[in-house]
């Protein structure tokens, strides 16, 4: 049988047992193995909640959305060739929800090279919001945003000897600088340690801050690190309250570090996770008690409001949803309401969403507002 008899086949048989090929295929590079994976599941799990619904209703516009996701094992230079591999060879209309600065940063050539929107990173690195990227749109607020609203609580609070732990990475410098512009309107100074994102010890860091009697640790890193870090500082004598960005507000952290968990201040970018006063967040909880999910997570809520963001682009762009269509109809994203937070792109600014929040890990594991 010849190539055209056994595509025809197949078109043949698909009509007649109503299979159909998933026809817009959406790119994700990131984590899901290494010191990310926990965090990078929940907000892939967030998204597949919106993409299945959608499928489930017919897809968009008639067609189907297929999420083709790959390991970059939270690695740059993996991420870059998994785009490569997604843009080049596979032909996705878009990339979706990366995870990590520098892994996002890595793909940005290819995005420019050939014409391609990457929705929702799962960074709020400043990079990526100015200037304004025309490929990357963001879908939530700022590192440096959550950064100084952190700061700025701890000194309201009376605390004034603050440290702040950092991965040697582009990540940390921009949590970093955040953190700076709150402890400049707070007119604090604090100690600063660096320490090497691929291979972290803490071993030097924790004797300065038990000796500097720091109150309070601000922790920029990946969920791993930062358990390593807690467990250091705990067993060197410190008590001091650490608080850390929300690339860790996710289930799996909390699960990770155990009992060092209680008290734990973890920033947030999106409403409580248990607050029904959000539609979002209702709606969010309804579709995971209908899949038998036990509970909805702030890093899924990431995931389902990228997706939300996604999806309505892909509506937007026509039934023929080509590269340049979908940055057309995200470029033209006014006044998009997620369910009680409103999306807003334009070719000056493609932040999307600029909440930012606290939460506190409580004694049964799970984050309080």
């Amino acid at each position: 049988m010849g190539n055209v008899s056994r595509t025809l086949a197949g078109v043949v048989l698909a009509a007649l047992f109503g299979t159909t090929q998933a026809q817009i295929l959406i790119g994700q590079t990131a984590g899901f193995t290494g010191a990310v994976a926990a965090g990078v599941k929940e907000t892939t799990d967030g998204a597949r909640l919106w993409i299945d619904t959608v499928n489930a209703r017919g897809g968009v516009n008639g067609q189907k959305i297929e999420l083709v996701s790959l390991d970059d094992k939270f690695d740059p230079k993996n991420a870059a060739e998994n785009a490569r591999k997604l843009i080049e060879e596979q032909n996705v209309s878009a990339m979706f929800l990366t995870r990590g600065t520098p892994h996002t940063e890595a793909i940005i050539p290819l995005l420019e090279k050939h014409g391609v929107a990457l929705v929702g990173p799962s960074t709020g690195a400043m990079v990526l919001h100015q200037p304004v990227r025309r490929h990357v749109f963001n879908v939530r607020a700022t590192y440096q945003r959550e950064a100084e609203k952190a700061i700025t609580h701890l000194a309201s609070m009376g605390i004034s000897r603050i440290a702040v732990v950092l991965a040697d990475d582009s990540f940390g410098a921009d949590g970093l600088a955040g953190a700076q512009k709150g402890l400049a309107t707070a007119r604090l100074s604090a100690l600063v340690e660096k320490f090497n994102r691929s291979k972290p010890d803490f071993g030097p860091i924790a004797p300065k801050i038990v000796q500097a009697d720091i109150q309070a640790v601000m922790m920029i890193a990946s969920g791993a690190a930062v358990v390593d870090g807690i467990k250091a500082f705990r067993a060197a004598g410190s008590r001091a309250q650490v608080v850390t960005l929300s690339n860790n507000a996710s289930g799996g952290f909390v699960k990770s570090l155990g009992d060092n968990g209680r008290g734990v201040i973890v920033t947030q970018v999106f409403p409580y996770e248990r607050s029904i006063a959000y539609p979002m967040v209702k709606e969010a909880q309804e579709l995971a008690k209908a899949q038998n999910l036990a509970e909805v997570s702030p890093a899924m809520l990431e995931g389902f409001a990228a997706a939300k963001v996604l999806v309505e682009a892909l509506r937007r762009a026509g039934p023929k949803p080509s590269r340049e269509r979908i940055l057309m109809a995200l470029e033209g994203l006014r006044k998009f309401d997620l369910g009680g937070l409103e999306v807003n792109f334009s070719p000056d600014d493609h932040t999307g969403l600029d909440f930012a929040d606290l939460s506190i890990i409580g004694s049964d594991g799970r984050f309080r507002r």
